[in-house]
């Protein structure tokens, strides 16, 4: 009969004690993933904000130095030491010209990133290749352009492709009026809110 109330003993599920203790930490752990995913968004928002201020500081350094802006610098091509041609200097008419996810290294826009990197204001091969010309990428793999009136936006606009909608809501918030269509940070689309869901082009006017 003790043997019997003995094996019934071993038999038994987890103490509420026991329970408690697997809930706190699995609540800690969920705590703990979620803290971190929220660093991580928040590095990643810092990290925009971050290319937004240096591309602006590079842009308005060389035009400070040598009286052009990138891309449009009819003499880039004698100015800085690599490979260089004649096709690589803009026409001096004090625009960028081209679109800012441009793939045609002809174009202004594309030209602005060889012209930066000449000049050393950012890293990147200076020579004949694409990858001279290319746009860099975002902190969330889209790529970071340069175009005059982006999105209805006067003048040179600094733009970020393919943000996240969560990420576009932080950084209308933190920046601008929180709408995708108006003020100084807007986005390809015309409405009047983000969805979370949905990637969106972000333009900052410089």
């Amino acid at each position: 009969m003790n043997k019997n109330r003995m094996d019934l003993r071993k038999q038994s599920g987890f103490t509420l004690v026991e329970i408690a203790i697997v809930l706190v930490i699995i609540g800690l752990l969920i705590g703990g993933v979620l803290k971190g995913r929220e660093m991580i968004t928040n590095a990643k928002v810092g990290r925009i904000e971050k290319d937004f201020s240096g591309v602006s500081a590079a842009i308005f350094a060389y035009q400070d130095r040598y009286g052009a802006l990138p891309g449009d610098d009819p003499s880039a091509s004698t100015r800085f030491s690599g490979t260089w041609a004649a096709a690589d200097n803009g026409n001096g008419n004090g625009s960028i010209s081209g679109s800012w996810a441009s793939s045609t290294d002809t174009d202004e826009s594309r030209k602005l990133w060889k012209h930066l990197r000449g000049s050393g204001l950012i890293a990147g091969p200076v020579d004949n290749t694409t990858a001279s010309y290319q746009q860099p990428s975002n902190a969330f793999g889209g790529l970071i352009g340069v175009q005059l009136r982006g999105y209805n936006l006067s003048g040179h606009t600094i733009i970020f492709g393919a943000i996240p909608g969560d990420i576009a809501m932080i950084l209308e918030s933190r920046g601008d009026d929180g709408v995708p269509s108006t003020g100084s940070i807007q986005s390809h689309s015309t409405l009047t809110s983000y969805a979370v869901a949905t990637q969106y082009n972000v333009a900052f006017r410089q």
